[in-house]
């Protein structure tokens, strides 16, 4: 007969079971479980001594089991990354580390098992994307006097199990409230283009210090990991007019710097001429001074030559100047007073020294002086003798009087 199938409406049993029968045949199995199977008709009457030993017996063994499994109930696994806070009478007793662990069960002691490994995310000023904003938290006063809206994220983890335990009723509200706290302090100390430009990231490593600082004053066992600003810009009725602003101060920026790097390139540039030039400005003049000095030396030793022998220096001047006037032309001027007018000229030397100054001079002609008809006892241009020895000796009276 299966299990569930009435005992009652079945031919010879019109009603439902007898309890009294139940309650024998449980006796009878808990009684054969103990070792007290009667054979035949040879039962134990009620009342017994035997009988009331074996229900002692049952008794005790009933109880011995159910103190093995409230005992058994004690046992527990603290995973990776978590800890077991022991309570004693709802008092701190220990905090367990990862593995097996037993500790006396309830009611006596309970244990809570925390994960002080994982990350929990906490949204402020929005709920799952940046689009379905939430007003009453992400818009904010600034020190200006404007209004911006912030939109962040907060992530944090357990770094004291006992104090997440015993002073943490509800974490996130906990987070989430500390997190409005401080992102409305600091927004409230900074002006509006801090907040959207330049000071975002200054403004969540603010947001960090301060949210940590107050969960450490409330002894919450929270450590804050991270702060990020999912969005910041001001109010949409006038955002338009915002994005221009800030377009217009990157223009500013880059203009900043593309006239910064011009005059990186050009400066340098400029000081290297000018150090040229510099330095070629001291090099001639070391240079002149130089000369000036040779000159002036050279001078003073010609001096104190002439003023040893004045004929002798002004001739040697005289004919060192005509050596470097005459000595690179290819003329050949001869003086034919008191001297032959018939003379040897090497012609085939003087075209060999025309040749090789054509690159340099027009050819070698050769210009002989006039020659005057002349007589005996008189000179070149016509005059006796006597005369021109007088007027050479004269012109040299008056040179040694110089």
């Amino acid at each position: 007969m299966p299990p569930n199938e009435p005992q009652w409406g079945k031919k010879n049993n019109d009603g439902p079971p007898d309890l009294d029968e139940i309650l024998r045949k449980l006796q009878q199995r808990i009684l054969g479980l103990l070792g007290f199977r009667p054979r035949g008709g040879d039962r134990p009457p009620a009342g017994s001594p035997r009988m009331n030993a074996a229900i002692g017996g049952g008794a005790v063994f009933v109880v011995f089991v159910i103190v093995a499994i409230w005992l058994a109930s004690g046992f527990y696994i603290v995973d990776e990354g978590k800890r077991g806070v022991v309570l004693r009478l709802g008092k701190y007793l220990e905090t367990t580390m990862p593995g097996p662990r037993w500790h006396i069960p309830y009611p006596v002691e309970s244990v809570e098992v925390v994960n002080v490994a994982g990350v929990r995310p906490v949204e402020v000023g929005y709920r799952g994307t940046p689009k379905n904003k939430q007003p009453q938290e992400a818009l904010m006063l600034t020190d200006d006097e404007n209004i911006v809206d912030v939109q962040f994220a907060v992530q944090w983890n357990i770094k004291s199990p006992t104090d997440y335990v015993f002073n943490t009723k509800n974490p996130d509200d906990t987070v989430m409230q500390a997190a409005e706290t401080a992102i409305r302090e600091v927004v409230g100390k900074s002006s509006m283009d801090f907040v959207l430009a330049q000071g975002r990231s200054e403004v969540a490593s603010r947001v960090k210090v301060l949210m940590q600082t107050i969960l450490d004053r409330y002894g919450t066992g929270i450590n804050i990991t991270a702060v990020a600003l999912q969005g910041a810009q001001a109010p949409e009725q006038v955002l338009p007019a915002f994005e221009d602003v800030v377009r217009a101060q990157q223009d500013q920026e880059r203009f900043k710097n593309e006239g910064q790097a011009y005059a990186n390139d050009v400066v340098p540039k400029a000081e290297g001429i000018a150090a040229r030039l510099v330095q070629e400005a001291n090099g001639y003049k070391q240079s002149v001074i130089s000369t000036a000095h040779g000159d002036a030396d050279r001078f003073t030793q010609i001096l104190s030559e002439y003023q040893k022998a004045p004929q002798v220096t002004r001739e040697r001047m005289y004919l060192d100047t005509m050596q470097q006037v005459l000595g690179s032309t290819s003329k050949v001027i001869i003086d034919t007073r008191g001297a032959n007018p018939l003379l040897y000229l090497p012609i085939d030397k003087l075209m060999q020294l025309s040749q090789s100054h054509d690159s340099l001079s027009p050819p070698v002609t050769i210009e002989p002086s006039p020659q005057p008809n002349t007589s005996p006892g008189t000179s070149s241009s016509g005059m006796p003798d006597s005369v021109s020895r007088r007027d050479a000796l004269r012109s040299r009276d008056r040179e040694a009087g110089r």
